[in-house]
């Protein structure tokens, strides 16, 4: 199993799955995040997310109606060293072009590639195969990382 090595600096692009593994506590994925956070608590990096994760990782504990969990995962993005970025009109014409070049891609998918991309955002961190199909986009899957020696 790999590791993940968060960058020295900049910015590190969470899609809602690495979200969700962390604050769900997920045995495998959770503990290879760990980096991740650390070097944010720590100040080498700052983690982002488009706005579009709130959607993503409330929808479930909204429809169960579970308000610890519901505050937890908005107290998340209130951390000092996590930003949520617009999901503004460039985000949403970056989005349409990825969508129209790349075919099958889903919006969502669209959304968070355009998010990093036009942030500048140093790596992408998700599960997500689909994405590595943009070109531009440093996308580290972290199913990768554990298949790693």
């Amino acid at each position: 199993m790999g590791q993940l090595v968060p960058p020295a600096s900049g910015s590190v692009y969470v899609d809602a799955n690495p979200v969700l593994y962390s604050l769900n506590r997920h045995p495998v994925y959770g503990p290879l995040l760990a980096p991740l956070w650390q070097a944010a608590q720590q100040g080498t990096i700052t983690i982002a997310s488009s706005e579009l994760v709130l959607l993503e990782t409330l929808v479930i504990p909204l429809r169960e109606r579970n308000s610890d969990q519901i505050a937890l995962r908005q107290e998340f993005w209130n951390h000092a060293s996590n930003h949520l970025l617009p999901v503004s009109r460039a985000v949403l014409l970056e989005a349409a072009r990825l969508r129209a070049d790349l075919g099958s891609l889903k919006t969502p998918d669209a959304i968070h590639a355009a998010t990093c991309l036009l942030h500048g955002c140093t790596l992408f961190v998700t599960n997500d195969k689909d994405l590595r199909r943009i070109p531009g986009l440093p996308v580290i899957l972290l199913d990768d990382i554990l298949a790693a020696p």
